[in-house]
């Protein structure tokens, strides 16, 4: 069906890049499956590894390589904000609360959920919550954790 549809628009692919009947895709540092989306086990390790970051070219690489898969984590923008401070020129000072953070993000990305994939003819449910120095949320489809959300605010936030 798929290949003739190509076929009928005048489309050609390259099967040396093709897979068909395939049970698991890895896509763009994700895996996805019939479960749903998971992070690719092989990011998560390279993050495991990752060393205490000694200097901000360093710890860039790190917390851009976490914020990819924010949305695999719950509450991600009140875990990280002290390493999101050191990313400031002038500001790299490795302490204990960076210390805990670092830690706690690379605990979080090693229980990260597989999240469902949307369903768009089912209700979405979306819970959401509010302090003073952020907003978080959840959405999910029967149950099934389709994508956490967090921001923390800012000045005239």
């Amino acid at each position: 069906m798929t290949l003739a549809i190509l076929r009928s628009h005048q489309l050609f692919v390259k099967m040396e890049k093709c897979s068909f009947g395939e049970q698991e895709v890895k896509y763009l540092g994700h895996v996805i499956n019939h479960e749903g989306v998971a992070v690719d086990p092989e990011k998560i390790s390279i993050m495991i590894e990752w060393p205490k970051p000694s200097t901000l070219k360093t710890l860039r690489g790190f917390w851009g390589l976490t914020r990819y898969y924010r949305k695999f984590i719950q509450n991600y923008d009140k875990i990280a904000p002290s390493l999101t401070n050191m990313l400031k020129r002038g500001c790299f000072k490795w302490n204990t609360c960076s210390e805990a953070a670092f830690e706690e993000l690379n605990k979080a990305m090693t229980r990260a959920p597989v999240l469902a994939l949307p369903d768009f003819s089912k209700t979405f449910i979306i819970e959401c919550d509010a302090v003073g120095s952020g907003v978080g949320g959840v959405l999910m489809q029967e149950k099934r954790l389709i994508a956490f959300f967090s921001h923390s605010l800012k000045g005239k936030n």
